[in-house]
């Protein structure tokens, strides 16, 4: 499928892509069946679910919903491929050539990607060009690089018994059930399935209803790559049926999920069931800390991309701003002046900052918490409604005046909603930082290194960004201390995910004697 041009996308109209096989270049030659066993099939039951543009909430694709029976047949490609395929039995370096592969193929076909991201998803085509794209080829490049390097060690080993040799192995862990989010679909993938695949795995996908359309036509990049028939299987379908039978299922042996806290219980209950390896990324209500010692115009800006990035729908969102009270006037002043100015509209229209939400759900649930962010008694600087009548567009809302017990500054709304707190010293921010129950990450503005070291240690958050926010490379670890989550993605710590570690004792004696 050739690469689609931003210029192409940009003008593709709702009744065009409604029309897909009559020859839309966006969507005429992106696959709606399931993948299983590197074959495209139908569901099982025939039913299929629509994909929504989010610009305008009308259906613009359909896809095969998968249930527990087209799991089951998912499940079955992959413990065949992992049992008696080919992929676990690679090499490490042939495995790498592979994912080397996958990267090139998306940076060949990044423009038709993004434009498939920002359809899906409503994010600005911008974004999805600089970021979720290169990112997610990055990351299949950096465990590219790892696929060769999962080594063991050799363990000195003399004791009463005699002389031994012992080493350990760092093997595969098996077929793998896999769920991601809508928020940034095909970089989300890209943390999950790229680490699995570099140690040897096999994968059952599940993309968000939202946004299946990546998944999709990244089942289509791995055939191209050489990935083999059952590594990947791609099942698109609702959490209650896709999502509940792959974490059931017997035959997967480790499961792996992204998304809020209140679904995360649920995976993690049904982990325990069966008792097998969880890893969660979950929910966050992250604390950005400004300093009294800051460019104010600066930190006004560093706030408002750290809230305000990819519509506010980040786990990782800025989304507790705490301002020293020397500066907080002119902070709060400033940040709704620049919440005002951002520009909302068509995700393919240039200079668009932000497009629409993903969908009603998450645009209703924005709207209830502005509601209640003023019944409360926070005040409202700007923003506070639903942008236009069509689609699902949101005003970029701002409060101040928030305490720490109303609900906009412990819940997670997920949504251009900018939270202003004020603070007075160093002891205390930390200590209402950390008096939440999330802890994914946080963000540090200052210019004071005493401050700087004794915030970033205090903070009970897997990740501290300081003078800079929403940074993320391939080879640093992200992932949350208490409900945010359990274990970590990327770097080298996600290879701990997907690996198991068999110890192996072998005797240097011949005439070995035993008790």
């Amino acid at each position: 499928m050739p690469g689609v041009t931003v210029e192409t996308a940009a003008t593709t109209g709702v009744a065009a892509l409604k029309a897909a096989a009559g020859g839309n270049p966006l969507l005429a030659n992106l696959p709606n069946k399931l993948w299983i066993g590197g074959q495209w099939v139908d569901a099982l039951s025939g039913r299929t679910f629509p994909v929504l543009d989010p610009r305008s909430g009308e259906e613009v694709f359909r896809v095969a919903e998968a249930d527990k029976e087209d799991v089951e047949l998912a499940v079955a490609a992959a413990r065949k491929a992992f049992d008696e395929g080919e992929w676990p039995r690679m090499s490490g370096k042939q495995r790498g050539k592979v994912l080397t592969r996958i990267a090139d193929l998306i940076e060949k076909y990044a423009d038709e990607l993004a434009a498939i991201e920002s359809l899906d998803n409503g994010k600005p085509l911008v974004m999805s060009k600089i970021a979720d794209i290169p990112l997610s080829a990055d990351h299949f490049r950096y465990y590219a690089g790892w696929a060769d390097k999962l080594h063991g060690k050799t363990i000195p080993c003399d004791n009463v018994f005699g002389k031994f040799f012992a080493y350990t192995l760092h093997e595969p862990i098996g077929v793998v059930g896999q769920i991601i989010p809508w928020n940034f679909p095909l970089l989300m993938l890209a943390w999950k399935v790229a680490p699995a695949l570099a140690t040897g795995n096999c994968i059952v996908l599940k993309p968000a209803e939202q946004t299946p359309l990546n998944a999709l036509r990244f089942a289509q990049i791995a055939e191209e790559a050489g990935v083999p028939a059952g590594t990947i299987n791609v099942v698109p379908g609702y959490g209650p049926t896709a999502g509940a039978a792959i974490c059931k299922h017997p035959q997967v042996d480790k499961l792996a999920f992204t998304g809020s806290t209140e679904v995360g219980r649920i995976v993690m209950r049904e982990a325990a069931e069966r008792i097998v390896p969880v890893t969660l990324e979950l929910g966050g209500k992250s604390p950005l800390i400004v300093d009294k010692n800051v460019d104010v115009d600066k930190a006004v800006e560093d706030c408002h991309f750290a809230l305000f990035f990819n519509h506010g729908q980040c786990c990782a969102a800025g989304s507790r701003t705490y301002v020293h009270e020397s500066i907080y006037d002119e902070f709060c002043e400033k940040a709704a002046a620049r919440a005002a100015k951002r520009v909302v509209g068509d995700p393919f229209q240039e200079g668009t900052e932000q497009g629409p939400q993903i969908d009603e759900d998450q645009l209703r649930k924005i709207l209830a918490y502005i509601d209640i962010g003023q019944r409360e008694g926070a005040t409202m600087l700007c923003g506070g409604k639903q942008k236009g009548t069509a689609g699902y567009f949101v005003e970029p809302t701002v409060f101040r005046d928030v305490t720490d017990t109303m609900k906009i500054a412990q819940e997670e709304i997920f949504g251009p909603v900018q939270c202003i707190l004020k603070y007075s010293s160093t002891e205390e921010v930390i200590a209402r930082a950390n008096a939440c129950e999330y802890g994914l990450a946080s963000g540090i503005i200052s210019n004071d290194v005493n401050f700087i070291n004794s915030v970033s240690r205090g903070l009970k958050a897997g990740t501290v960004w300081v003078n800079c926010y929403n940074v993320y490379e391939s080879a640093v670890p992200f992932g949350g201390y208490k409900t945010s989550g359990i274990g970590r993605d990327k770097g080298e710590y996600a290879l701990e995910n997907y690996t198991v570690t068999k110890a192996v004792y072998q005797s240097l004696e011949s005439n070995q004697c035993w008790i």
